[in-house]
């Protein structure tokens, strides 16, 4: 019995289309994703504020407005919220107390590496950081000083620790 190409067992086009969407996402396109949603938490915890406009938004959170914009649509390039970004909003004297909050647990999720990022990169965007110069909410404090995600203030000082070895999800 002769076995042609045509009496091969062939899934369909769609079953190979729904093997393909089961996959997981790789491990960057993750990344990204997380780091897409917290930015849009941001927008969001500004927007519940009361500041519907993108002329109140900018002022809420001390940018321009097209980088406030950015920041609304969360469609950041690969790297997310620049350091100067973050001091720019953390220093805003309107800022949300939850957009505050929000902030802080984007830099400690970036700074301990859930965006991607190599241990160097993080180390100079947690340098480049200037929380310690800022006034901090009474509501926003245990936030700052966090044991979440390997992130660890050095005896009580306002410096960023960057854990040591990879990365565990």
């Amino acid at each position: 019995m002769d076995s042609h190409s045509s009496d091969v067992f062939r899934p369909s086009s769609a079953a190979r289309v729904q093997a393909r969407t089961q996959r997981p996402l790789p491990l960057n396109a993750r990344m990204k994703a997380r780091q897409s949603s917290k930015i849009r938490e941001l927008a969001e915890a500004v927007k519940s504020a009361g500041f519907l406009t993108l002329d109140e938004q900018a002022k809420a959170l001390g940018l321009s407005r097209s980088t406030a914009w950015t920041v609304r649509k969360a469609s950041h390039k690969a790297s997310g919220l620049s350091a100067s970004i973050i001091n720019r909003m953390l220093a805003a004297p309107e800022l949300p107390a939850l957009a505050r909050t929000k902030i802080l647990e984007y830099v400690e999720e970036k700074a301990a590496g859930l965006y991607g990022g190599s241990r160097s990169q993080r180390r100079k965007f947690a340098a480049r950081l200037s929380i310690e110069k800022l006034p901090v909410c009474g509501q926003t404090e245990p936030t700052v000083v966090p044991e979440h995600n390997g992130i660890t203030r050095a005896n009580s000082e306002r410096s960023w620790v960057i854990p040591e070895g990879p990365i565990r999800y």
